[in-house]
């Protein structure tokens, strides 16, 4: 099965029937896993299921959105103001450590966010082209908060980073893969060892992307 989905419709009314195509589609997801019915979801979304296709093309196609939206969501408006206001803090390390809180925090208590994560891992065996089309955005593509704020870093010197991609990747797994790897395995990482995670997960990052002195 594929996930590319065709260009849909353009402009402003468009986009607000993407949006609650996408709303709709998550909740009824969410209700009746992935076999729900694509009228379910039309009707949920207040559109026909015409409309649905135009948009979308198929249902893994909206699945996909889905999924891509609400893996997004830990990096809201309060995560990244956090890491947008990284490049003006003069205490580096303090302000890193506030914003992996604030962005850990939203991984770890955003209820949809987690079943959503897991219904994915339910439908890999039937639906193995959503891992690559998650893949397919790439890190810097996929989380432009995270590859803004270290880019900044790296233009001011702040930061030494030759390679943002490999950044971005080690970051997540500093801070997000611990909770999102033992979570697939239904086990919570306490508060305790959360923020042990985090400190010590920055300090190993600005560690080895600090600048050498020559």
């Amino acid at each position: 099965m594929s996930v590319d989905s065709k260009p849909g419709p353009s402009g402003p009314r468009a986009a607000l029937k993407r949006q609650a195509i996408v709303r709709a589609a998550r909740e009824a997801f969410l209700r009746e896993g992935f076999g729900v019915g694509m009228d379910a979801i039309a009707a949920g979304a207040g559109v026909s299921k015409v409309t649905v296709y135009n948009h979308f093309g198929s249902k893994e196609a909206l699945f996909t959105a889905v999924i891509t939206e609400a893996l997004d969501e830990p990096l809201g408006s309060a995560s990244a103001a956090a890491l947008e206001d990284l490049a003006e803090a003069e205490d580096l390390r303090t302000a890193l450590v506030d914003a992996a809180r604030t962005w850990v925090n939203a991984l770890r208590t955003n209820q949809d966010v987690i079943a959503l994560r897991n219904l994915v891992a339910a439908e890999l065996h039937r639906f193995p082209e959503l891992g690559k089309a998650w893949q397919g955005h790439g890190p810097e593509g996929h989380h432009p908060a995270v590859a803004g704020a270290l880019r900044s870093l790296a233009e001011q010197g702040r930061l030494v980073i030759p390679d943002l991609e490999t950044a971005i990747i080690q970051l997540y797994a500093l801070l997000v893969f611990p909770h999102v790897v033992f979570g697939a395995y239904g086990t919570t990482i306490d508060d305790s060892l959360t923020e042990r995670l985090i400190t010590g997960g920055v300090d190993m990052f600005l560690s080895h992307y600090a600048p050498r002195d020559e």
